[in-house]
């Protein structure tokens, strides 16, 4: 068995729907000496069941039904962590609404979904054109920007504050991924990020990805600015280091009795257990 930076032992478990950024990581852990398996759609086998020693990288719907069975924690950001950051680091009107009231702004407006990404994150013309909320799921809290020009944005992958690896991944809003190692913007990236986690980074988790970018507005020259964050275990890597990617992506979704104190704030709760059928 090999080792490596930010090396565990154990397996890597991904969910049945497979992409590009699985297939480099499961072959990024297999470098490390660990085992790779992709689970079925009907849930966990039994051997991989309390094992003590998996992590995982893929959906949160899927995740929500197989973290339990792993012994796994989810770490994620918290879902008002971008609304919350002074306007230094957002260079925009970032707030969470419910979704009735979304569904009722004029617009133009760019709104998120909740966690369970229930609907495409996109620009809407007004609020008429969202969705409603799905069935029995009350009224989530969705969140609304004003709509602004990004002229390129970077992905970071974080551990403790440290940029393990990023890479550009859109270029006035088309994709276009490129290393972060090496590209023009990479000193200003770096600075940025680090003036982020000096000042914010005990809001997040230990093992995080966050994008940021140059905003433009009219009238003003373009700024460094936070897109948002979210979860190591779900995040494309791009043009990032898939072996370096890996060493967040573990941290973020690996061994229940392993999660430093500082990040179990920041552990995906689990959904209600359904209820008994009469």
């Amino acid at each position: 068995m090999t080792s490596g930076p930010g090396f565990l032992p154990g397996f890597l478990a991904l969910a049945p729907h497979r992409s590009g950024t699985a297939s480099l990581l499961a072959d990024a852990a297999r470098r490390r000496g660990m085992e790779v398996t992709v689970l079925p759609a009907d849930g966990v086998p039994e051997r991989y069941r309390k094992r003590e020693d998996g992590h995982y990288y893929g959906g949160p719907r899927f995740a929500s039904r197989v973290a339990g069975p792993l012994g796994v924690a989810l770490l994620e950001p918290h879902d008002g962590w971008l609304d919350a950051l002074p306007p230094a680091f957002t260079g925009r009107d970032v707030r969470r609404v419910p979704l009735s009231e979304a569904r009722r702004r004029p617009g133009p407006l760019f709104v998120k979904p909740p966690t369970d990404k229930s609907f495409p994150a996109a620009v809407h013309p007004d609020g008429s054109s969202l969705p409603p909320p799905p069935p029995g799921s009350g009224d989530p809290l969705v969140q609304i920007s004003e709509v602004v020009t990004w002229e390129d944005e970077f992905r970071l992958f974080l551990l403790d504050g440290e940029i393990r690896t990023g890479s550009q991944y859109a270029v006035y809003g088309h994709l276009d991924a490129a290393p972060l190692a090496g590209h023009a913007q990479e000193a200003a990236v770096r600075a940025f990020a680090h003036r982020l986690t000096e000042e914010c980074g005990h809001t997040l988790p230990g093992a995080v990805v966050v994008d940021v970018g140059r905003l433009r507005r009219p009238g003003r020259a373009p700024a460094w600015a936070v897109v948002e964050a979210n979860m190591a275990w779900f995040s494309t890597v791009y043009a990032a280091d898939p072996d370096r990617a890996l060493d967040v992506v573990l941290r973020s979704a690996g061994p229940l009795g392993r999660v430093p104190e500082r990040d179990r704030a920041f552990r995906r709760a689990r959904p209600p257990a359904a209820a008994p059928r009469a």
